[in-house]
């Protein structure tokens, strides 16, 4: 976190949730970038199955995570700052989010971390971006997809924009966490916006 210590203005604090689905560089992409946000403050919390995605597509210890993000939370820590609407938290993203996870969120389980720090966003009336993975989709996670919105949430699932003609798979992550990043109202380099169609 880059944080001025001679301002008086407090931290914007934002939660990110990895859960289990594939796509574990979403929310690893997501975090580096808010660390390099001027007055961000993270707070991880990472499923079971989001660890094992961790380890299986990146390769990467539960050391990463705490490295980058300001404080990591136990996903059945329920009693954790991040589970209370009392606890200012500006925006929440599960990047990504799992089916169950999404099923939790629209039917109000709050029987993890994450699902209750979603259920919070949501009560309090704050930002909760939702980075959907799953392919085909069927009428259930539909239905959950529409219930989240309704409530407020913003479903964006990680769709690769190819008029920005991507290289490399890091190109693809970064456009879907710079549109993240744009939903949070945080500046970034990630992407270009844009401008139009040139002719060539």
């Amino acid at each position: 976190m880059a944080i001025d210590e001679n301002s008086n203005v407090p931290p914007r604090r934002i939660v990110v949730g990895i859960s289990g689905a594939s796509g574990a560089q979403y929310g690893i992409r997501l975090l580096q970038a808010l660390r390099e946000s001027p007055g961000v403050e993270t707070h991880a919390v990472v499923s079971p199955a989001g660890w094992r995605n961790l380890r299986h597509e990146m390769h990467m210890a539960p050391g990463v995570v705490d490295a980058i993000a300001d404080q990591v939370h136990d996903i059945d820590d329920i009693g954790a700052s991040i589970a209370s609407g009392s606890f200012r938290v500006s925006a929440m993203v599960v990047a990504p989010c799992s089916m169950r996870t999404l099923a939790a969120i629209a039917h109000g389980l709050g029987d993890n971390l994450i699902a209750r720090a979603a259920d919070v966003m949501l009560k309090e009336r704050r930002r909760l971006v939702l980075v959907a993975r799953e392919t085909p989709l069927s009428l259930v996670h539909l239905r959950n997809m529409v219930a989240v919105t309704e409530m407020g949430a913003i479903v964006c699932p990680p769709v690769p924009a190819f008029y920005l003609r991507p290289r490399t798979v890091e190109d693809i992550v970064s456009h879907t966490v710079g549109r993240v990043l744009d939903l949070l109202d945080i500046p970034h380099e990630l992407t270009t916006p844009w401008s139009g169609e040139s002719e060539e």
